[in-house]
């Protein structure tokens, strides 16, 4: 295997539902994409190229051969290393509006005890610019670091506000930008690939448990096991994103979302909003 063919990436954003279109994709049996996520030309680029490419070993018999790692997108250093190695691999983006990305992310990470209940420290523009959870929205800037790379044609911008209307439509739409025909129509995935309405451990239960993980993994498929952690989760109550809060973090977006309009040719307004 070497880096020809590998034929597209999806490269973002986190929190935009890419882990849906990834696994809608590989309902197509001609199609090849890795578990889980490489993020090799982001934070494991040190791992090397034969690392990278041995995690298509053997899919020499497909017809496409991709990745999706969310990370591409908003890590800097991802677009250059990302020309140098595959010039020719077409470049899906799925965007969703930056401020519910940025709730649904720390969502994500204080269901994994990584963050606390005090959303203002990391979502509220006036202590959080520069952090992950904002970052990761300024969409025009990541945008524009492949532009500057590849040609338009390489690259299909997504937009998560869409899938919602008409997942089908979605799918095709990659497909047809995959350059792959009708002859297979998968059904997009019916129900959410994270849901975080979905019972878990609560994040203190989680942090007393993490040091046991190693010595509880032999268990996991057990009968024992799966009724013990039924007994244990629960739905999250997660800290609401005040009015309060979201009106600064629209007016942080604001501008970017203008620019990023203006790139894609699309109305974005509706991002700026109030409402969710």
């Amino acid at each position: 295997m070497q880096f020809r063919d590998i034929d597209f990436l999806i490269i973002g954003a986190t929190k935009s539902a890419t882990t849906w279109l990834q696994q809608s994709l590989q309902q197509d049996a001609t199609i090849f994409m890795p578990d889980p996520e490489l993020h090799y030309f982001s934070r494991y680029y040190d791992r090397g190229d034969h690392w990278y490419l041995s995690n298509f070993a053997g899919q020499e018999h497909r017809r496409l051969r991709g990745e999706k790692s969310n990370s591409y997108l908003g890590m800097p250093q991802s677009a250059e290393r990302i020309r140098e190695k595959l010039p020719h691999a077409l470049l899906v983006a799925q965007l969703r509006n930056p401020v519910d990305r940025a709730y649904s992310d720390y969502c994500m990470l204080y269901r994994r005890a990584e963050v606390s209940r005090n959303i203002a420290q990391y979502l509220d523009p006036r202590q959080a610019a520069g952090g992950r959870f904002l970052d990761r929205g300024l969409y025009y800037q990541q945008l524009q670091r492949y532009i500057d790379r590849f040609p338009m044609e390489q690259l299909l911008v997504l937009f998560f506000e869409d899938l919602k209307v008409d997942a089908g439509a979605q799918l095709s739409r990659v497909r047809r930008f995959l350059n792959l025909n009708d002859d297979f129509a998968p059904q997009p995935l019916a129900k959410k690939v994270k849901d975080k309405t979905q019972p878990i451990i609560g994040p203190r239960l989680r942090l007393l448990l993490r040091p046991l993980k190693p010595a509880l993994a032999p268990f996991r498929q057990t009968a024992a096991f799966r009724r013990l952690h039924s007994m244990m989760t629960k739905e999250l109550q997660y800290e609401p994103l005040s009015g309060d809060l979201r009106a600064r973090m629209v007016e942080y977006y604001a501008s970017e979302t203008e620019k990023l309009g203006a790139l894609v040719g699309r109305d974005l307004t509706g991002w700026l909003t109030q409402g969710k």
